[in-house]
């Protein structure tokens, strides 16, 4: 009884705050999303509105996109470079992991703003390679068509380091006794890694891209800063989050932004449960 006591008031910090500022601003988000701004409930007449906006369908196609470059670089480099640090360059894992890392430690708007200076062929150290390439302005390089690459690259710049260490350790959980065995069984660093360790650590992979997927839905300050530093030549508009901010903050439409938001909200959730049953996440080997 006393363990249970002492579980229930572990847990009761982190309920109090999920409910405080996660399911209580769900529900008042939805709440909005089905009223007007006189609070009365029109159904669905807010999505109606929000799915009839011009900027609304590209938005959510650029968003689109750009996950697949985000999540399919996740899939293939974390994992890859998790692989490879665990093997045949555990030597210099330590360093490595560092190194992989240290970009984390930049805030979202930090990295951006050190990107933009990166990217502008007048300001970078590397502006002669962007010429070569026939890029001259800034304007040239964050055309709308590259925005989808260059958002993966930043994402992946600040936030893969974390998740190879995350890899790595689950790496680490697995048996030395399995990984000798294949080894026994004659199999090599790809059938190893292949059959053995990418099976057991599923679980892993799955809630990294669940995550990752609901982090990428809510991109916001990439395109709102890089928004800015084009002078309107990459809209406002870009991703689902900058209208949802432009209904808000611009046209006074709460409810409009809550629809939006909602929206993300069950694209996020189908995206999660769908990587959950196919990972079988909660089922216990």
């Amino acid at each position: 009884m006393r363990s249970n006591r002492a579980g229930y008031a572990f847990v009761s910090g982190y309920v109090v705050l999920l409910v405080a500022f996660g399911l209580l601003p769900t529900a008042y988000g939805i709440w909005l999303s089905i009223t007007n701004s006189q609070h009365q409930v029109v159904g669905l007449g807010q999505f109606t509105r929000v799915f009839s906006d011009y900027r609304f369908g590209p938005a959510l196609a650029h968003i689109g996109v750009y996950l697949v470059f985000w999540l399919v670089s996740l899939m293939v480099l974390v994992v890859g470079l998790a692989l490879m640090l665990h093997g045949r360059m555990r030597r210099a894992s330590v360093t490595l992991r560092f190194l992989y890392y240290v970009p984390g430690a930049l805030a979202g708007a930090a990295s951006v703003l050190l990107w933009l200076i990166l990217l502008d062929p007048a300001a970078s150290p590397v502006g002669w390679l962007l010429r070569a390439l026939g890029w001259d302005t800034l304007a040239q390089v964050i055309s709308p068509g590259h925005l989808p690459v260059l958002f993966t690259v930043i994402a992946f710049w600040t936030g893969a380091g974390g998740w190879i260490v995350v890899m790595y350790g689950a790496l680490n959980n697995i048996p030395q006794e399995v990984l000798e065995a294949s080894k026994l069984d004659g199999a090599g660093a790809w059938q190893t890694a292949l059959y053995v360790q990418l099976p057991m650590v599923r679980k892993w992979i799955a809630y990294m891209l669940i995550l990752a997927f609901a982090t990428g839905t809510q991109l916001f300050v990439e395109p709102q800063l890089v928004s800015t530093a084009s002078w309107g030549i990459v809209p406002d508009s870009w991703a689902p989050n900058q209208l949802a901010f432009n209904y808000a903050f611009q046209a006074n439409d709460f409810n409009g932004a809550a629809a939006v938001s909602v929206v993300l909200l069950v694209i996020g959730a189908a995206g999660a449960a769908l990587v959950v049953f196919r990972a079988r996440l909660f089922e216990r080997d």
